[in-house]
């Protein structure tokens, strides 16, 4: 508080004292009584008409006079501001904007489409039978591998195997007075009708047998082809019902992938391409194939092409409802000018990118001045980090590839290429 109390008459007695006002007030004075307006606008015609008025009329008249004077000066104000802002910014000129670059470099690519798919089995199926009956044996175990015919499960037919040996011993009879009957025939013992019956119960009693036969074998549930038994649930003296799911059998080498793809690719899509598959259960591994069905129809829904393809898994890793990504090779490999996606400002009115331009100027080292220019560029294909450019530059240009929000044509840049966008073509993300 002493501090600013001394300050404030230090204010005062310094720089408000009369004798202060009088010396910066003196000159004003001396232009006052050299130039003497008031004694000579008093000889003008003007002040002899102002005196003539009344006197109302002669203040209202000084008094918009002044408001026009004041307002000139404002708007003279702030015309000279505006001038000398002007100067000011005209003379620090365009402050330089820090970016990193690359140089255009053609690269080898592969021409694909890229799709998700869903993995389904070779063949698969969830097994059932058709009677109902207690569980007697159960063979296998889950997981196992089985062949095509391998009994899977048994239900209890002891039942249905003696009615079936009684049904083989009445056809056995059935013959045997059929042919007693044939040879009775040959020497007219009998009539012709008496031998067509035999002849039909011998029929009919083998149509039994046949019938028996198959609801035996309808109490051995047999894989119906070679393939990898799920988890099995079933015991032995479990009753089942007819229908009841019972377990799966799953055949997965080789092993199928469905996916789709735009309509707009029918052209370029068909049986025996060459694709890529991966899985997030195996990150590092790629699996190959090829398409083996291309659907005939479109799906009014999606416009979407539905394409199958195989795919080789003798290790068994790939399991049916695997989620998948898919990679369709497109022909030959090619080279094409390459850039980190970030390069590539996209507009409504197309996609651009901004080159480091050399200058004449040289800065205080001796190196020529960098300057920012805009590109019209066509983007084509996209892999990871990096997208290709059809059209709109060369190789070995400058590009930048951050920093181009604060840019406009012109701009000065420095270049700082300690740390990059990134640019890589399969790109991973890293485990925390």
């Amino acid at each position: 508080m002493n501090l600013i109390q001394k300050i404030r008459n230090w204010i005062q007695n310094s720089l408000l004292s009369v004798k202060t006002l009088n010396f910066i007030l003196s000159p004003f004075r001396w232009i006052g009584n050299l130039v003497r307006p008031r004694e000579r606008f008093r000889r003008t015609k003007t002040y002899a008409a102002l005196m003539q008025m009344p006197p109302l009329k002669r203040r209202m008249i000084v008094m918009l006079f002044s408001v026009f004077v004041l307002l000139g000066l404002i708007v003279g104000f702030n015309q000279l501001k505006t001038f000398m802002f002007n100067r000011f910014m005209a003379g620090m000129g365009v402050q330089p904007a820090t970016v990193t670059t690359i140089v255009v470099e053609k690269q080898e690519w592969q021409p694909k489409m890229t799709s998700v798919g869903n993995v389904r089995a070779f063949r698969g199926v969830d097994l059932s039978t058709e009677v109902g009956g207690l569980v007697a044996r159960v063979p296998i175990k889950s997981g196992m591998d089985v062949n095509e015919g391998d009994l899977l499960i048994k239900l209890n037919d002891s039942a249905d195997v003696a009615q079936l040996n009684s049904l083989k011993a009445m056809a056995d009879l059935a013959k045997v007075i059929n042919e007693r009957d044939k040879a009775q025939l040959a020497i007219q013992a009998i009539s012709k009708n008496v031998y067509d019956t035999s002849m039909a119960d011998m029929k009919a009693k083998r149509a039994q047998v046949d019938q028996q036969t198959a609801l035996v074998a309808k109490k051995n549930l047999k894989a119906p082809f070679s393939g990898r038994v799920g988890i099995v649930t079933i015991n032995p003296g479990q009753y089942v019902n007819p229908g009841d799911k019972l377990l799966t059998l799953q055949t997965i080498d080789p092993i199928y992938v469905d996916f789709t793809l735009p309509q707009s690719s029918a052209g370029i899509i068909q049986a025996g391409q060459t694709i890529e598959l991966q899985t997030d259960a195996f990150k590092d591994l790629v699996f190959l194939g090829k398409i083996t069905a291309v659907s005939p129809k479109v799906e009014l829904n999606t416009r979407n092409i539905q394409i199958e393809a195989q795919i080789s898994n003798p290790e068994k890793k790939l399991l049916p409802g695997m989620f998948a990504n898919v990679n369709i090779n497109l022909g030959d490999r090619v080279e094409l000018l390459t850039l980190p996606q970030t390069a590539v400002t996209y507009n409504p009115y197309g996609s651009t990118v901004f080159i480091a331009k050399k200058t004449d100027r040289l800065d205080k080292k001796g190196i020529p001045v960098m300057e920012a220019q805009q590109v019209f560029v066509t983007p084509g294909l996209t892999r990871g980090d990096q997208v290709a450019i059809v059209k709109g530059l060369e190789p070995g240009m400058t590009v930048i590839t951050s920093g181009q929000l604060k840019l406009k044509n012109g701009t000065p840049l420095i270049i700082n290429n300690s740390v990059l966008p990134a640019n890589l073509p399969n790109p991973k993300p890293q485990e925390q």
